[in-house]
C-alpha cells in the first residue's frame, strides 16, 4: 500500500468515526423522541477486516477479479426483528462498480477493475426496515496483481559513440518503469545476443564489453536489443513474469586512425603509337580511410618512371613526358604513393600502389586475305564430288595477316556456308597464318545436289573494341562421278491384262532414273525370272509387252511375277518386282456331264444336276439353272443356284403323278438351261431324264446315304475304300503293339511263379432244342461268340497251356441209351483241321461222354461229361444246343437241307470250347 493510500485510509476512517458519532447522536435523539413508540433503526454487523460479511468496512478486492463475481454479502439486523433490505449508492459521476441484491445483501462486481487507474472505490451502503434507514460510507481498496509490463522511457534510443572509446567504458543508460507495486514493479535488464556490449542488470547502464572495441571502418552502426523484466507476480491465480524489449541504435563516430585507400585497383595504362608528350596516360584516385573527417591526399611517384612519366600531386593524373618511340621498354610499373596531409601540413599517413603502363600498337589495320598474287577476296577450286573425309583442299592457297601488334592482331577464322561440310584451321590466329580447309562431310559434297558450293571465309578480331573483320568467297566447282545406281519409281509394279490378248500387247511401263550425268545416267532395262518367259521389255523405254507368240489363258495360269532390272553403263543396277494378273474373260460355256443326265427321283427327295464353267473368275464361272421345258407337263421346280430339281409341293404321291401322265413308267424329259453370269452371257441346255418312284421303307442316315449314292456311286466306293483303309491301319497298329508287348514279356526272368487256384463255378452245357429255332438263343449265341473272340485275341498264349483235368468216369448205361463211340469231324482251328474223338450221348436220356476236343494250338484229348440233348446235366462248361439231326452211320457230322448241322454252328461250338479251355488254364496262373 502506498503512502498516499495510507493517508487516505486514515482520513477516511476519521471521517467515518465522526459520521458514526453524528449518526449515533441523531439516533439517540430519535430514540428519545420515539421512546414512547419503541421503534428502533436497523444496523449493520461490523465483522472487521478480512471479513466478507457485514458492512464492507476495511474490504479489499484484487484488480483481476472477474466481472459478475459475488464479492461480498451485506449483513445486518433490526432490533424489532423486522425484515430489512440492503442498498448501495455511488457519488454522482463515478462508476457504479457494484450491485446489491436487496433481500440477500449479495454484492456483485459489475465493472472491471484497474488498480493503476483507481486504487479504491467509495460507496454508501444502506439498510432499512421500511421505516428507518441507516446509511454508512465505505471504501473498497483495490489490491495489485502483476498485470503491467515494464515500459521504457525516452524512446527511441539512439547513441553516438566514437570509435576510440576505451574498452569497458559506459556510454548510455536505459530506463524502464513498471506501474505494478511490490515484486511486480521491480525491473531488471539484459541484452539479447550482443558480443561487443554489456548492460548493468539493475541500473540499465550500457558499456563496451571488456576486450572489445569499435571500428568505424568495419561497422558504422550497431543495433542492440535490451530486455526489461519485472520481478514477477500472480495474475488470475497464476505466477507470471512480464518483459518488454527496446532497440538501442549505436552510431560509431569516425576518428583519424586509418590510412588512405586507393580506389579501383589494379591500375593499367597504355601508351599508343600516336601519343605525344603531355598526353594523359592514367589517373589514380585515393581517399582517406577516415571518412567522417577526411584529410586531403598528396600523390607522388616513388620509382619506376625512368623519367618518362610524371604525376599531378593533387589530381593523381599520370602523363607522358616524351614520344613513344623514345620508350625503351614495352612495360613500365610505376609505384605511386598517396599521403594524408594533416592540419599542420605534415604528412600524417600514406598508402602505396602499382600502376602498370604498357606501350601498345594502335589498332588501325584490319585482317587481310592474300592469294598467290597478293590481296584477294575470292578463291575458286574445281574438284570431284565426294572427296574423302579429312582430305585437305590443296587447290586453295590462302594466307591471312593483320599488321597490328599484340592483342590488336589477334583474330578468329570462321567458315560460313552449308553446315558441317568443310572446316577451317587454324581457328585462332595471331598476326599471320596459312589457311587450311578440310573436308568434314563427304556425303554433302554431291554433284547431283549442287554443281558448285559457295562459302564465306571470315576473319574477326577478338579482343579489340573496333572488332575489325575481313571476308573472302570460296567457290568449289564440282565434277560428277558415277556414284548413283538406277532407282525405280516403285519397288513393285502391278499390271492387269485380259486373257486372249494378242501377242505383243503392252502390259506395263516401268521407270528408273539415274541422277548421274552423261553416259552414267543412261539406263538399260531387262527382265528375268521364272515368270518372265511370256514377256519382253524394251531396253530403253521400259515398256513390258507380251511375246509375239504368247497366248494368255486365265484358266491355265492367272498370276505371273518376275523381276525387272535397271542397269547403267558401268554395271550398277537395281531391281523391282512385277506382278501381272491375267484377267478372266467369259470365253467358256457351261457344260453338263452327260453321264449324270439320267436321274431317278423319289417322291419327296430332290435330284441334282451340275454344269461346269471352265472360266477362272466370278461372275464368269457362276451358273444359274432354269427349266426351259418339261415333257410331259410342268411339275418340276429347280434351284437356280444349286441345280436341285424337285417336284412341286402339291405332288405327294405316285397317284398324283400318274394322274398327270398316261405313261406307266412315269418317265419325264426335262430341258434344263445352264447360264453363266459373264458379259456377254453364255448358256447351254441339256435334256434330263427323270424316273419318279415311290419311297421305300428305308429310314435313317444310312438310307439317305444309299439314296444319294445311287446318283454318285463313286462317292460310295470312296467311302468304302476309306473305311477299309482305316481298319487296316488300326489292325497294323494293334498288331505292332502286341508284338512289342509279347517281345517284352518273353524276356528271360527268374523262374518264379505263384499258382493260385480259384473256385470254379458250376457250368452247364446248354443245347438248343433238337428241332426248331429260337431267335433269342441266336442273339445270345452271337453275343457270346463276340465275347469269346474278344477274349481270345487279348489272352496271353506264350506260356504252355496245361491239359484240362480228367473228369470222373460216367455211370454205366443200359439199354439202347448206352455208351456210343463215334467219330466227329474236326473243327477248323488255328493249326488246321483235327479229328476229335468223343462220346456222344443218346437222344433219349442223359449220358456221360468222354471225347477229344481240340485246343488252340493243337488237338488235346480232354475227358468230359456231355449231357444228353433232352435233359440238363452238370458239367464244367456250357455247350450251346444243337439243332438238327446227327448221323451216326459214318461217324461224321453231315449237313442236310432241313435237319443237318450247319457249318456256322460247328464254328460257334469250336470257339466256345476254345474259350472254356483258356479260362480253365488261366486259373493255374492266379
Amino acid at each position: 500500500m502506498s503512502w498516499d493510500s495510507f493517508l487516505r485510509f486514515i482520513s477516511g476512517k476519521k471521517e467515518k468515526e465522526e459520521e458514526q458519532e453524528e449518526e449515533e447522536t441523531k439516533q439517540a435523539k430519535v430514540s428519545v423522541m420515539s421512546c414512547s413508540k419503541s421503534d428502533f433503526a436497523p444496523y449493520f454487523y461490523d465483522n472487521g477486516s478480512g471479513s466478507n460479511n457485514g458492512n464492507m468496512a476495511l474490504f479489499s478486492l484484487a484488480e483481476d477479479t472477474a466481472v459478475g463475481t459475488h464479492v461480498y454479502t451485506l449483513n445486518g439486523s433490526d432490533p424489532e426483528g423486522e425484515p430489512v433490505t440492503y442498498g448501495m449508492t455511488f457519488d454522482k459521476g463515478s462508476k457504479e462498480c457494484f450491485s446489491v441484491e436487496p433481500k440477500s445483501g449479495n454484492v456483485t462486481l459489475m465493472e472491471s477493475l484497474d488498480r493503476e487507474v483507481q486504487d479504491e472505490i467509495v460507496a454508501c451502503v444502506t439498510i432499512t426496515d421500511g421505516r428507518n434507514k441507516v446509511v454508512e460510507n465505505v471504501r473498497v481498496f483495490i489490491t495489485d496483481v502483476n498485470d503491467e509490463k515494464p515500459e521504457f522511457l525516452n524512446r527511441p534510443f539512439i547513441v553516438d559513440v566514437p570509435e576510440d572509446i576505451p574498452s569497458g567504458s559506459s556510454f548510455y543508460r536505459v530506463q524502464a518503469v513498471d506501474r505494478d507495486i511490490g515484486s511486480g514493479g521491480s525491473v531488471s535488464y539484459f541484452l539479447q545476443s550482443s558480443s561487443k556490449f554489456t548492460i548493468d542488470g539493475h541500473s540499465g547502464v550500457l558499456r563496451i564489453r571488456p576486450g572489445e572495441s569499435l571500428d568505424y571502418e568495419l561497422a558504422r552502426t550497431h543495433f542492440v536489443t535490451v530486455v526489461a523484466k519485472d520481478g514477477g507476480g500472480k495474475y488470475h491465480g497464476k505466477y507470471q513474469v512480464m518483459t518488454s524489449t527496446a532497440i538501442v541504435t549505436i552510431n560509431v563516430l569516425d576518428t583519424q586512425d586509418s590510412p588512405p585507400v586507393f580506389v579501383g585497383t589494379p591500375y593499367f595504362g597504355f601508351v599508343y603509337e600516336v601519343s605525344v608528350p603531355g598526353s594523359e596516360i592514367f589517373t589514380v584516385f585515393a581517399k582517406d580511410g577516415d571518412q567522417n573527417s577526411p584529410n586531403p591526399i598528396h600523390y607522388s611517384i616513388v620509382n619506376g618512371s625512368d623519367g618518362f612519366f610524371i604525376i599531378n600531386s593533387t589530381s593523381g593524373s599520370i602523363s607522358l613526358t616524351s614520344f613513344p618511340v623514345q620508350l625503351r621498354n614495352e612495360l613500365y610499373e610505376l609505384k605511386v604513393k598517396a599521403s594524408e596531409v594533416g592540419p599542420d601540413s605534415r604528412f600524417v599517413d600514406f598508402a602505396e600502389t602499382t600502376v602498370t603502363i604498357r606501350v601498345v600498337d594502335l589498332n588501325n589495320h584490319p585482317p587481310t586475305f592474300y592469294g598467290e598474287s597478293g590481296p584477294q577476296n575470292r578463291f575458286e577450286l574445281t574438284m570431284y564430288e565426294h572427296p574423302p573425309e579429312g582430305e585437305i583442299l590443296r587447290g586453295l592457297k590462302i594466307t591471312v595477316n593483320d599488321s597490328d601488334q599484340g592483342a590488336n592482331a589477334k583474330f578468329r577464322l570462321f567458315l560460313a556456308g552449308p553446315s558441317r561440310v568443310l572446316r577451317v584451321v587454324p581457328q585462332t590466329v595471331l598476326n599471320e597464318a596459312q589457311v587450311t580447309v578440310i573436308v568434314e562431310n563427304s556425303t554433302a559434297i554431291d554433284y547431283e545436289k549442287y554443281q558448285f558450293l559457295t562459302f564465306k571465309l571470315l576473319a574477326v578480331e577478338i579482343d579489340t573494341p573496333e572488332r575489325f573483320s575481313a571476308t573472302a568467297d570460296i567457290v568449289i566447282n564440282l565434277l560428277d562421278t558415277n556414284d548413283n545406281v538406277p532407282k525405280f519409281s516403285s519397288e513393285f509394279y502391278i499390271a492387269r491384262i485380259p486373257e486372249n490378248s494378242p501377242g505383243g500387247s503392252n502390259v506395263v511401263s516401268v521407270t528408273a532414273a539415274d541422277p548421274d550425268s552423261g553416259l552414267w545416267g543412261e539406263v538399260k532395262y531387262s527382265i528375268y525370272g521364272s515368270g518372265a518367259d511370256l514377256f519382253l521389255i524394251h531396253p530403253t523405254s521400259g515398256i513390258i509387252y507380251t511375246q509375239p507368240w504368247a497366248s494368255l489363258d486365265a484358266e491355265v495360269k492367272s498370276k505371273y511375277n518376275f523381276y525387272v532390272k535397271a542397269e547403267d553403263t558401268e554395271g550398277k543396277y537395281s531391281l523391282a518386282e512385277v506382278f501381272v494378273t491375267v484377267l478372266d474373260q467369259n470365253d467358256h460355256r457351261p457344260e453338263f456331264n452327260q453321264n449324270f443326265l439320267e436321274k431317278t427321283m423319289i417322291i419327296g427327295a430332290p435330284v441334282q444336276i451340275q454344269a461346269v464353267d471352265e472360266d477362272a473368275e466370278e461372275p464368269n464361272n457362276i451358273i444359274e439353272y432354269s427349266i426351259m421345258k418339261a415333257d410331259p407337263g410342268d411339275i418340276f421346280d429347280i434351284n437356280s443356284s444349286t441345280g436341285e430339281i424337285k417336284l412341286k409341293p402339291y405332288i405327294r404321291s405316285m397317284e398324283i403323278v400318274q394322274n398327270i401322265t398316261r405313261q406307266k413308267d412315269c418317265r419325264w424329259s426335262v430341258l434344263v438351261q445352264a447360264r453363266d453370269r459373264g458379259s456377254p452371257s453364255f448358256s447351254t441346255t441339256a435334256v434330263v431324264n427323270i424316273d419318279i418312284t415311290e419311297p421305300n421303307g428305308l429310314r435313317g442316315p444310312m438310307a439317305a446315304f444309299l439314296m444319294q449314292s445311287r446318283e454318285n456311286p463313286l462317292k460310295a466306293l470312296g467311302l468304302a475304300v476309306g473305311f477299309i483303309s482305316v481298319m487296316v491301319l488300326l489292325t497294323v497298329l494293334i498288331s505292332t503293339l502286341l508284338f512289342f508287348r509279347n517281345t517284352k514279356s518273353n524276356k528271360i526272368r527268374p523262374a518264379r511263379r505263384i499258382i493260385r487256384r480259384r473256385a470254379k463255378e458250376p457250368q452247364h452245357w446248354s443245347f438248343r432244342p433238337a428241332f426248331g429255332h429260337d431267335r433269342n438263343h441266336d442273339e445270345d449265341d452271337e453275343d457270346t461268340s463276340d465275347k469269346l473272340k474278344g477274349n481270345n485275341s487279348s489272352s496271353r498264349t506264350k506260356r504252355p497251356i496245361p491239359s484240362a483235368p480228367v473228369l470222373p468216369p460216367p455211370p454205366a448205361a443200359t439199354g439202347p441209351t448206352g455208351r456210343i463211340q463215334r467219330g466227329v469231324p474236326s473243327v477248323p482251328g488255328p493249326t488246321g483241321p483235327q479229328r476229335i474223338q468223343r462220346d456222344v450221348p443218346s437222344v433219349t436220356g442223359p449220358q456221360r461222354d468222354q471225347r477229344d476236343v481240340p485246343s488252340v494250338t493243337g488237338p488235346q484229348r480232354i475227358p468230359r461229361d456231355v449231357p444228353s440233348v433232352t435233359g440238363p446235366q452238370r458239367d464244367q462248361r456250357d455247350v450251346p444246343s444243337v439243332s438238327g439231326s446227327i448221323s451216326r452211320s459214318s461217324g461224321s457230322i453231315s449237313r442236310t437241307d432241313g435237319t443237318g448241322i450247319s457249318s456256322a454252328l460247328v464254328s460257334e461250338l469250336k470257339m466256345r470250347i476254345e474259350q472254356k479251355i483258356i479260362e480253365a488254364n488261366r486259373g493255374y496262373y492266379y
